[in-house]
Protein backbone atom coordinates (compact mmCIF):
# COMPACT_ATOMS: atom_id res chain seq x y z
CA UNK A 1 0.00 0.00 0.00
CA UNK A 2 1.15 3.39 -0.58
CA UNK A 3 1.29 4.34 3.07
CA UNK A 4 0.32 2.51 6.10
CA UNK A 5 -1.67 5.51 8.19
CA UNK A 6 -2.45 7.42 4.98
CA UNK A 7 -6.24 6.83 5.39
CA UNK A 8 -5.26 8.10 9.05
CA UNK A 9 -3.23 11.09 8.23
CA UNK A 10 -5.05 12.50 5.10
CA UNK A 11 -8.46 12.96 4.31
CA UNK A 12 -10.50 12.77 1.79
CA UNK A 13 -10.29 15.52 -1.30
CA UNK A 14 -12.57 15.45 -4.16
CA UNK A 15 -11.77 17.71 -7.49
CA UNK A 16 -15.20 19.24 -6.92
CA UNK A 17 -16.85 21.45 -10.07
CA UNK A 18 -16.03 24.25 -11.99
CA UNK A 19 -17.84 27.07 -10.96
CA UNK A 20 -21.50 27.33 -11.48
CA UNK A 21 -21.16 30.50 -12.68
CA UNK A 22 -19.05 29.49 -15.23
CA UNK A 23 -19.96 26.29 -16.56
CA UNK A 24 -23.85 26.87 -17.00
CA UNK A 25 -22.64 28.69 -19.91
CA UNK A 26 -20.96 25.94 -21.49
CA UNK A 27 -21.14 21.85 -22.39
CA UNK A 28 -17.99 21.85 -20.78
CA UNK A 29 -16.82 18.60 -18.12
CA UNK A 30 -18.33 20.17 -14.93
CA UNK A 31 -15.12 18.33 -12.58
CA UNK A 32 -12.23 19.51 -11.80
CA UNK A 33 -8.92 17.51 -11.12
CA UNK A 34 -6.66 17.83 -8.57
CA UNK A 35 -2.94 18.66 -8.74
CA UNK A 36 -0.53 15.27 -8.78
CA UNK A 37 0.99 15.87 -5.52
CA UNK A 38 -2.87 16.14 -3.91
CA UNK A 39 -3.56 13.02 -6.31
CA UNK A 40 -0.74 10.78 -5.29
CA UNK A 41 -1.77 11.72 -1.40
CA UNK A 42 -5.35 10.28 -2.30
CA UNK A 43 -3.78 7.22 -3.46
CA UNK A 44 -2.49 6.70 -0.68
CA UNK A 45 -5.20 5.96 1.74
CA UNK A 46 -5.75 2.79 0.12
CA UNK A 47 -5.66 0.34 2.68
CA UNK A 48 -4.57 -2.42 0.36
CA UNK A 49 -7.57 -4.86 2.63
CA UNK A 50 -7.48 -8.21 3.32
CA UNK A 51 -10.46 -8.62 1.51
CA UNK A 52 -10.77 -5.98 -0.88
CA UNK A 53 -14.45 -4.93 -0.77
CA UNK A 54 -13.67 -2.30 -3.45
CA UNK A 55 -12.95 -5.15 -5.75
CA UNK A 56 -16.26 -6.70 -5.13
CA UNK A 57 -18.32 -4.47 -5.50
CA UNK A 58 -17.30 -3.54 -8.59
CA UNK A 59 -18.92 -4.73 -11.53
CA UNK A 60 -16.18 -4.98 -13.86
CA UNK A 61 -13.96 -6.59 -11.06
CA UNK A 62 -11.25 -3.72 -11.19
CA UNK A 63 -8.22 -4.56 -9.00
CA UNK A 64 -8.13 -1.50 -6.74
CA UNK A 65 -5.57 -1.70 -4.39
CA UNK A 66 -2.73 -3.17 -6.86
CA UNK A 67 -3.50 0.04 -9.01
CA UNK A 68 -3.71 2.73 -6.25
CA UNK A 69 -0.18 1.52 -5.10
CA UNK A 70 1.29 1.76 -8.77
CA UNK A 71 -0.22 4.89 -8.92
CA UNK A 72 1.18 6.11 -5.64
CA UNK A 73 4.52 5.20 -6.93
CA UNK A 74 4.25 6.99 -10.12
CA UNK A 75 4.16 3.61 -12.50
CA UNK A 76 1.64 4.69 -14.47
CA UNK A 77 2.30 2.84 -17.23
CA UNK A 78 2.10 -0.51 -14.64
CA UNK A 79 -1.39 1.20 -12.90
CA UNK A 80 -2.93 1.48 -16.59
CA UNK A 81 -2.25 -1.85 -17.29
CA UNK A 82 -3.69 -3.15 -14.40
CA UNK A 83 -6.91 -1.39 -14.82
CA UNK A 84 -7.37 -2.26 -18.71
CA UNK A 85 -6.88 -5.86 -17.47
CA UNK A 86 -10.45 -5.51 -16.55
CA UNK A 87 -11.98 -2.72 -18.18
CA UNK A 88 -11.73 -1.36 -21.87
CA UNK A 89 -12.27 2.08 -21.48
CA UNK A 90 -11.61 2.98 -17.69
CA UNK A 91 -11.26 6.52 -18.72
CA UNK A 92 -14.82 6.48 -19.14
CA UNK A 93 -15.96 4.79 -16.01
CA UNK A 94 -13.62 7.09 -14.80
CA UNK A 95 -15.71 9.98 -15.52
CA UNK A 96 -19.52 8.87 -15.58
CA UNK A 97 -19.47 5.27 -13.25
CA UNK A 98 -21.23 6.08 -10.04
CA UNK A 99 -18.35 4.15 -8.09
CA UNK A 100 -20.14 1.24 -6.38
CA UNK A 101 -16.64 0.64 -5.35
CA UNK A 102 -16.23 3.63 -3.58
CA UNK A 103 -19.83 2.41 -1.42
CA UNK A 104 -17.59 -1.18 -0.47
CA UNK A 105 -14.50 0.88 0.03
CA UNK A 106 -13.75 -0.08 4.20
CA UNK A 107 -13.42 3.88 4.67
CA UNK A 108 -17.01 4.33 3.60
CA UNK A 109 -17.68 2.91 6.83
CA UNK A 110 -17.01 6.50 8.03
CA UNK A 111 -18.14 7.82 5.04
CA UNK A 112 -14.32 8.59 4.23
CA UNK A 113 -14.22 6.28 1.43
CA UNK A 114 -10.57 6.42 -1.15
CA UNK A 115 -11.46 8.58 -4.10
CA UNK A 116 -11.41 5.49 -5.91
CA UNK A 117 -13.65 7.07 -9.38
CA UNK A 118 -11.40 10.40 -9.57
CA UNK A 119 -8.08 8.39 -9.55
CA UNK A 120 -9.03 6.02 -12.54
CA UNK A 121 -9.36 8.57 -14.65
CA UNK A 122 -6.19 10.78 -13.42
CA UNK A 123 -4.59 7.37 -13.67
CA UNK A 124 -5.34 6.65 -17.47
CA UNK A 125 -5.09 10.55 -18.46
CA UNK A 126 -1.73 10.73 -17.14
CA UNK A 127 -1.14 6.97 -18.95
CA UNK A 128 -1.97 8.90 -22.01
CA UNK A 129 -0.48 12.21 -21.60
CA UNK A 130 3.33 10.52 -21.18
CA UNK A 131 2.63 8.70 -24.94
CA UNK A 132 1.92 5.08 -22.90
CA UNK A 133 -0.96 3.90 -24.02
CA UNK A 134 -0.63 3.39 -27.80
CA UNK A 135 -2.34 0.93 -30.42
CA UNK A 136 -1.83 -2.75 -29.61
CA UNK A 137 -2.84 -5.17 -32.79
CA UNK A 138 -3.42 -8.91 -32.59
CA UNK A 139 -0.25 -10.98 -33.37
CA UNK A 140 -2.32 -13.45 -35.26
CA UNK A 141 -6.10 -13.74 -36.85
CA UNK A 142 -8.39 -17.08 -36.58
CA UNK A 143 -10.42 -15.85 -39.59
CA UNK A 144 -13.38 -16.20 -38.08
CA UNK A 145 -15.47 -13.10 -38.51
CA UNK A 146 -17.99 -11.71 -35.51
CA UNK A 147 -20.40 -9.08 -35.89
CA UNK A 148 -21.42 -7.01 -32.99
CA UNK A 149 -24.73 -5.54 -33.26
CA UNK A 150 -24.96 -1.89 -31.03
CA UNK A 151 -21.77 0.14 -29.82
CA UNK A 152 -23.05 0.88 -26.69
CA UNK A 153 -20.54 0.21 -23.77
CA UNK A 154 -21.44 -3.59 -23.88
CA UNK A 155 -20.85 -3.74 -27.81
CA UNK A 156 -17.55 -1.49 -27.36
CA UNK A 157 -16.31 -3.97 -24.96
CA UNK A 158 -17.00 -7.54 -26.35
CA UNK A 159 -15.59 -6.24 -30.15
CA UNK A 160 -12.45 -5.21 -28.16
CA UNK A 161 -11.76 -8.41 -26.41
CA UNK A 162 -12.80 -10.59 -29.04
CA UNK A 163 -10.52 -8.22 -31.76
CA UNK A 164 -7.90 -8.93 -28.79
CA UNK A 165 -8.32 -12.33 -29.33
CA UNK A 166 -8.07 -12.41 -32.83
CA UNK A 167 -10.99 -12.63 -34.46
CA UNK A 168 -12.34 -10.31 -36.80
CA UNK A 169 -14.49 -8.03 -35.86
CA UNK A 170 -17.51 -5.76 -37.37
CA UNK A 171 -19.35 -3.23 -35.05
CA UNK A 172 -22.42 -2.14 -36.82
CA UNK A 173 -24.50 1.00 -35.64
CA UNK A 174 -27.64 2.86 -36.52
CA UNK A 175 -26.64 6.30 -36.05
CA UNK A 176 -24.10 8.61 -37.58
CA UNK A 177 -21.24 7.77 -34.99
CA UNK A 178 -19.95 5.52 -32.77
CA UNK A 179 -20.60 4.81 -28.67
CA UNK A 180 -24.44 4.43 -28.50
CA UNK A 181 -25.57 5.81 -24.91
CA UNK A 182 -21.86 7.09 -24.26
CA UNK A 183 -22.28 8.88 -27.66
CA UNK A 184 -25.75 10.24 -27.40
CA UNK A 185 -27.52 9.68 -24.34
CA UNK A 186 -24.76 11.23 -21.90
CA UNK A 187 -24.18 14.99 -21.48
CA UNK A 188 -21.19 16.12 -22.76
CA UNK A 189 -20.52 18.45 -19.43
CA UNK A 190 -19.92 14.88 -18.10
CA UNK A 191 -18.32 13.24 -20.77
CA UNK A 192 -16.55 15.48 -23.67
CA UNK A 193 -16.95 12.83 -27.03
CA UNK A 194 -13.12 13.45 -27.75
CA UNK A 195 -12.54 10.94 -24.55
CA UNK A 196 -14.35 8.70 -26.86
CA UNK A 197 -12.94 9.41 -30.07
CA UNK A 198 -9.63 8.93 -28.78
CA UNK A 199 -10.13 5.33 -27.68
CA UNK A 200 -12.07 4.54 -30.69
CA UNK A 201 -9.13 5.69 -32.54
CA UNK A 202 -6.96 2.79 -30.59
CA UNK A 203 -9.86 0.60 -31.58
CA UNK A 204 -9.70 0.94 -35.26
CA UNK A 205 -5.78 0.96 -35.17
CA UNK A 206 -6.15 -2.11 -33.50
CA UNK A 207 -8.51 -3.80 -36.11
CA UNK A 208 -11.76 -3.15 -34.99
CA UNK A 209 -13.78 -2.27 -38.08
CA UNK A 210 -17.07 0.03 -37.37
CA UNK A 211 -19.71 0.76 -39.86
CA UNK A 212 -22.16 3.44 -38.83
CA UNK A 213 -25.57 4.08 -40.75
CA UNK A 214 -26.14 0.76 -41.15
CA UNK A 215 -29.41 -0.61 -39.26
CA UNK A 216 -29.47 -4.50 -39.07
CA UNK A 217 -32.10 -6.12 -40.53
CA UNK A 218 -32.91 -3.39 -43.16
CA UNK A 219 -29.75 -2.45 -44.68
CA UNK A 220 -28.39 -5.84 -43.93
CA UNK A 221 -30.88 -8.79 -43.75
CA UNK A 222 -31.15 -11.75 -41.36
CA UNK A 223 -30.38 -14.01 -43.90
CA UNK A 224 -26.52 -12.16 -44.70
CA UNK A 225 -26.06 -11.54 -41.57
CA UNK A 226 -26.09 -15.12 -40.38
CA UNK A 227 -24.38 -16.24 -43.46
CA UNK A 228 -21.36 -13.51 -43.61
CA UNK A 229 -20.63 -13.82 -40.16
CA UNK A 230 -19.65 -16.87 -37.59
CA UNK A 231 -21.36 -15.20 -34.63
CA UNK A 232 -23.08 -12.54 -34.05
CA UNK A 233 -23.30 -10.18 -30.71
CA UNK A 234 -26.76 -8.20 -30.37
CA UNK A 235 -26.08 -5.06 -27.42
CA UNK A 236 -28.88 -3.03 -28.76
CA UNK A 237 -29.48 -1.54 -25.11
CA UNK A 238 -32.89 -1.32 -23.67
CA UNK A 239 -34.47 1.74 -25.84
CA UNK A 240 -38.05 1.11 -25.37
CA UNK A 241 -38.83 4.33 -23.04
CA UNK A 242 -41.07 3.96 -20.57
CA UNK A 243 -43.79 6.32 -21.16
CA UNK A 244 -46.85 8.57 -19.15
CA UNK A 245 -50.08 7.05 -20.09
CA UNK A 246 -51.95 10.17 -18.93
CA UNK A 247 -54.31 12.48 -20.41
CA UNK A 248 -52.94 15.57 -22.17
CA UNK A 249 -49.56 13.06 -23.45
CA UNK A 250 -50.00 13.93 -26.73
CA UNK A 251 -49.98 17.47 -26.20
CA UNK A 252 -47.13 19.56 -27.48
CA UNK A 253 -44.07 20.55 -25.71
CA UNK A 254 -43.86 16.69 -23.80
CA UNK A 255 -40.70 14.77 -24.99
CA UNK A 256 -38.81 11.41 -24.30
CA UNK A 257 -35.47 12.30 -22.39
CA UNK A 258 -33.02 10.83 -24.53
CA UNK A 259 -34.95 12.63 -27.66
CA UNK A 260 -34.17 15.67 -25.73
CA UNK A 261 -30.61 14.70 -24.54
CA UNK A 262 -29.55 13.34 -28.02
CA UNK A 263 -30.94 16.46 -30.08
CA UNK A 264 -28.55 18.82 -27.78
CA UNK A 265 -25.69 16.19 -27.94
CA UNK A 266 -25.99 16.40 -32.05
CA UNK A 267 -25.97 19.71 -31.57
CA UNK A 268 -22.68 20.20 -30.12
CA UNK A 269 -21.23 18.16 -32.10
CA UNK A 270 -21.92 20.62 -35.14
CA UNK A 271 -25.06 18.66 -36.92
CA UNK A 272 -27.93 21.22 -37.75
CA UNK A 273 -31.23 20.96 -35.78
CA UNK A 274 -34.40 22.12 -38.05
CA UNK A 275 -36.13 24.86 -35.76
CA UNK A 276 -39.59 23.09 -36.47
CA UNK A 277 -37.93 20.14 -34.86
CA UNK A 278 -35.82 21.59 -31.68
CA UNK A 279 -36.78 20.77 -28.45
CA UNK A 280 -35.40 24.02 -26.41
CA UNK A 281 -35.90 24.58 -22.93
CA UNK A 282 -35.07 28.26 -23.06
CA UNK A 283 -37.67 31.00 -21.42
CA UNK A 284 -39.36 27.62 -20.49
CA UNK A 285 -40.47 26.66 -17.36
CA UNK A 286 -39.47 22.95 -17.33
CA UNK A 287 -40.74 20.07 -15.52
CA UNK A 288 -38.74 16.64 -15.33
CA UNK A 289 -40.90 13.53 -14.65
CA UNK A 290 -37.73 10.95 -13.27
CA UNK A 291 -35.27 11.60 -10.14
CA UNK A 292 -32.29 9.13 -11.92
CA UNK A 293 -29.52 9.99 -13.45
CA UNK A 294 -31.05 10.85 -16.83
CA UNK A 295 -33.68 13.22 -15.34
CA UNK A 296 -30.62 15.01 -13.79
CA UNK A 297 -28.84 15.04 -16.97
CA UNK A 298 -32.38 17.12 -18.47
CA UNK A 299 -31.78 19.23 -15.76
CA UNK A 300 -28.28 20.03 -16.66
CA UNK A 301 -29.29 20.44 -20.15
CA UNK A 302 -32.61 22.73 -19.71
CA UNK A 303 -30.16 25.23 -17.48
CA UNK A 304 -27.70 25.41 -20.01
CA UNK A 305 -30.30 26.34 -22.58
CA UNK A 306 -31.48 28.79 -20.41
CA UNK A 307 -34.61 27.32 -19.09
CA UNK A 308 -36.55 29.84 -16.86
CA UNK A 309 -37.20 27.33 -14.68
CA UNK A 310 -36.56 23.53 -13.90
CA UNK A 311 -38.61 21.02 -11.74
CA UNK A 312 -37.82 17.70 -11.06
CA UNK A 313 -40.13 15.85 -9.37
CA UNK A 314 -40.04 11.48 -8.54
CA UNK A 315 -42.89 9.30 -7.43
CA UNK A 316 -40.98 7.82 -4.95
CA UNK A 317 -40.35 8.87 -1.28
CA UNK A 318 -36.98 11.10 -0.80
CA UNK A 319 -33.92 8.68 0.17
CA UNK A 320 -32.67 8.88 3.39
CA UNK A 321 -29.05 10.88 4.09
CA UNK A 322 -27.47 8.03 5.36
CA UNK A 323 -27.44 4.47 5.21
CA UNK A 324 -30.29 2.39 6.67
CA UNK A 325 -30.65 -1.41 8.27
CA UNK A 326 -31.48 -2.91 4.97
CA UNK A 327 -28.83 -1.74 2.96
CA UNK A 328 -25.35 -1.91 5.68
CA UNK A 329 -21.82 -0.77 3.99
CA UNK A 330 -20.78 -2.89 1.87
CA UNK A 331 -23.94 -2.99 0.42
CA UNK A 332 -25.17 -0.04 -2.14
CA UNK A 333 -26.59 2.35 -0.38
CA UNK A 334 -30.48 3.63 -1.29
CA UNK A 335 -29.29 7.43 -0.13
CA UNK A 336 -30.11 10.92 -1.21
CA UNK A 337 -27.98 11.93 -4.35
CA UNK A 338 -27.32 15.42 -5.65
CA UNK A 339 -25.37 15.50 -8.56
CA UNK A 340 -23.70 19.01 -10.21
CA UNK A 341 -26.85 19.44 -12.30
CA UNK A 342 -28.80 19.60 -8.90
CA UNK A 343 -26.63 22.25 -7.50
CA UNK A 344 -27.18 24.85 -10.45
CA UNK A 345 -30.95 26.05 -9.53
CA UNK A 346 -33.09 22.82 -9.79
CA UNK A 347 -35.94 22.37 -7.27
CA UNK A 348 -36.72 19.03 -6.52
CA UNK A 349 -39.88 16.82 -5.18
CA UNK A 350 -40.27 13.22 -4.22
CA UNK A 351 -43.73 11.04 -3.21
CA UNK A 352 -45.58 13.06 -6.21
CA UNK A 353 -47.41 11.45 -9.40
CA UNK A 354 -48.97 13.08 -12.31
CA UNK A 355 -52.35 12.55 -12.74
CA UNK A 356 -52.56 15.08 -16.12
CA UNK A 357 -51.02 17.65 -18.42
CA UNK A 358 -53.44 20.50 -19.60
CA UNK A 359 -53.02 22.24 -22.54
CA UNK A 360 -53.65 25.59 -24.77
CA UNK A 361 -54.30 25.23 -28.20
CA UNK A 362 -52.53 21.71 -28.27
CA UNK A 363 -49.43 22.82 -26.52
CA UNK A 364 -48.84 21.99 -22.49
CA UNK A 365 -49.29 24.41 -20.41
CA UNK A 366 -49.98 23.03 -16.65
CA UNK A 367 -49.58 19.27 -14.96
CA UNK A 368 -51.75 18.21 -12.36
CA UNK A 369 -50.11 16.64 -9.84
CA UNK A 370 -51.12 14.99 -6.53
CA UNK A 371 -48.79 13.92 -3.08
CA UNK A 372 -48.81 9.57 -3.28
CA UNK A 373 -47.97 7.76 -0.09
CA UNK A 374 -46.38 4.30 0.04
CA UNK A 375 -47.48 1.64 2.57
CA UNK A 376 -47.26 -2.56 1.92
CA UNK A 377 -50.09 -4.47 1.72
CA UNK A 378 -50.44 -7.74 3.72
CA UNK A 379 -47.98 -9.88 1.20
CA UNK A 380 -45.22 -7.13 1.99
CA UNK A 381 -45.85 -5.44 -1.66
CA UNK A 382 -45.25 -1.84 -1.71
CA UNK A 383 -48.65 -0.73 -2.46
CA UNK A 384 -49.44 3.25 -3.53
CA UNK A 385 -52.47 5.40 -3.10
CA UNK A 386 -53.49 9.09 -3.24
CA UNK A 387 -53.19 11.35 -0.32
CA UNK A 388 -56.61 13.13 -0.22
CA UNK A 389 -56.42 17.10 -1.27
CA UNK A 390 -52.99 17.09 -2.09
CA UNK A 391 -53.73 17.57 -5.98
CA UNK A 392 -51.88 20.99 -7.47
CA UNK A 393 -51.62 22.46 -10.47
CA UNK A 394 -48.48 23.69 -11.85
CA UNK A 395 -47.56 26.09 -14.56
CA UNK A 396 -45.04 24.11 -17.40
CA UNK A 397 -43.80 24.78 -21.03
CA UNK A 398 -41.54 21.68 -21.59
CA UNK A 399 -42.19 18.46 -19.94
CA UNK A 400 -40.00 15.79 -20.19
CA UNK A 401 -40.29 11.93 -19.94
CA UNK A 402 -37.07 10.40 -17.83
CA UNK A 403 -39.21 7.86 -16.04
CA UNK A 404 -36.33 4.83 -17.13
CA UNK A 405 -36.54 1.95 -20.09
CA UNK A 406 -38.65 -1.17 -20.38
CA UNK A 407 -37.19 -3.43 -22.41
CA UNK A 408 -35.38 -3.69 -25.97
CA UNK A 409 -38.00 -2.69 -28.75
CA UNK A 410 -38.60 -6.17 -30.07
CA UNK A 411 -39.82 -4.97 -33.93
CA UNK A 412 -37.72 -4.95 -36.67
CA UNK A 413 -34.75 -6.53 -35.79
CA UNK A 414 -35.21 -8.74 -32.80
CA UNK A 415 -38.22 -9.87 -34.44
CA UNK A 416 -36.88 -10.92 -37.43
CA UNK A 417 -34.29 -12.55 -35.97
CA UNK A 418 -35.78 -14.55 -33.74
CA UNK A 419 -34.76 -14.56 -30.84
CA UNK A 420 -37.11 -15.55 -27.56
CA UNK A 421 -37.86 -13.06 -24.99
CA UNK A 422 -37.75 -13.49 -21.44
CA UNK A 423 -40.93 -12.26 -18.93
CA UNK A 424 -39.44 -8.74 -18.73
CA UNK A 425 -39.04 -8.77 -22.87
CA UNK A 426 -35.89 -8.60 -22.82
CA UNK A 427 -34.17 -10.87 -24.86
CA UNK A 428 -33.50 -14.30 -23.13
CA UNK A 429 -30.11 -15.73 -22.44
CA UNK A 430 -28.49 -18.39 -21.04
CA UNK A 431 -25.52 -18.32 -18.44
CA UNK A 432 -23.34 -18.15 -21.73
CA UNK A 433 -25.14 -14.90 -22.94
CA UNK A 434 -26.71 -17.00 -26.30
CA UNK A 435 -29.59 -16.69 -27.20
CA UNK A 436 -32.18 -19.40 -28.50
CA UNK A 437 -30.42 -18.87 -32.13
CA UNK A 438 -27.43 -20.88 -31.42
CA UNK A 439 -25.01 -18.40 -33.32
CA UNK A 440 -26.31 -15.21 -31.94
CA UNK A 441 -24.88 -13.88 -28.00
CA UNK A 442 -26.47 -10.80 -26.20
CA UNK A 443 -24.86 -8.76 -23.80
CA UNK A 444 -25.61 -5.61 -21.89
CA UNK A 445 -29.13 -3.86 -21.08
CA UNK A 446 -30.95 -6.05 -24.51
CA UNK A 447 -30.47 -9.08 -22.32
CA UNK A 448 -29.98 -7.93 -18.19
CA UNK A 449 -32.83 -4.70 -18.96
CA UNK A 450 -31.29 -0.98 -18.26
CA UNK A 451 -28.66 -0.96 -15.86
CA UNK A 452 -24.88 0.76 -15.37
CA UNK A 453 -22.23 1.07 -17.83
CA UNK A 454 -19.81 -0.14 -15.74
CA UNK A 455 -22.49 -3.61 -15.84
CA UNK A 456 -22.86 -3.24 -19.68
CA UNK A 457 -19.05 -3.82 -19.83
CA UNK A 458 -19.23 -6.59 -17.80
CA UNK A 459 -21.90 -8.58 -19.95
CA UNK A 460 -19.62 -7.41 -23.09
CA UNK A 461 -16.80 -9.03 -21.13
CA UNK A 462 -18.76 -12.41 -20.50
CA UNK A 463 -20.32 -12.85 -24.15
CA UNK A 464 -16.90 -11.95 -26.02
CA UNK A 465 -15.27 -14.80 -23.92
CA UNK A 466 -18.11 -17.39 -24.52
CA UNK A 467 -18.23 -16.73 -27.87
CA UNK A 468 -14.37 -16.82 -28.13
CA UNK A 469 -15.02 -20.45 -27.01
CA UNK A 470 -18.14 -21.15 -28.79
CA UNK A 471 -15.56 -20.23 -32.28
CA UNK A 472 -12.93 -22.16 -31.22
CA UNK A 473 -15.15 -25.08 -30.55
CA UNK A 474 -16.66 -24.88 -33.64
Amino acid sequence: MGDPRGFIKIQRKDGGYRPTNERIYDFGEVEQTLNLEDRLLQASRCMDCGIPFCHWGCPVGSKIPEWQDSLFKENYQEAYYILHSTNSFPEITGRICPAPCEKSCVLDIHNEPVTIRENECATVEQAFDRGLINANPPRNRTGKKVAVIGSGPAGLSAADLLNRAGHLVTVFEKNDAIGGLLRYGIPDFKLNKGVIDRRLALFKEEGIDFKTNICVGKNLTREDLLKEFDAVILALGAEQPRDLPVEGRELQGVHFAMDFLTQQNKSNAGQFIPEDERISAKDKKVLVIGGGDTGSDCVGTSIRQKAESVLQIEILPKPPKERGTSDPWPYWPNILRTSSSHKEGCKRRWSLSTKRLIGENGVVKQAEIVTVEWNKDENGRWIMSEVPETTELIDIDLVLLSMGFTQPVHSGLLEELGVEFDQRGNVKVDDRKQTSVSKIFAAGDVERGASLVVHAIQCGKIAAANVDVFLRNK
